[in-house]
């Protein structure tokens, strides 16, 4: 069951970037919060195992990070 939570977890983020990133009209700062964020929350489930809380906290962690590399 852990498995198919990971699985998908990681299609709804890549979805949503995939989603987010065809949008033209990004800045580059907005495209690199929303690559970090997705990339933290896949992080996060990852290491909490699946965790929602480790999820939504990598996305949070991940969005800041980025939001920061592109100033």
């Amino acid at each position: 069951m852990k498995t198919i939570r990971k699985f998908a977890a990681g299609t709804i983020t890549i979805t949503v970037l995939a989603t987010m990133l065809g949008c033209s009209g990004m800045s580059t700062q907005d495209r690199n919060t929303a690559i970090g964020a997705g990339v933290g929350a896949v992080g996060g489930s990852v290491l909490t195992d699946g965790s929602t809380l480790g999820t939504v906290g990598g996305a949070v962690v991940g969005g800041a990070v980025g939001r920061q590399v592109g100033k």
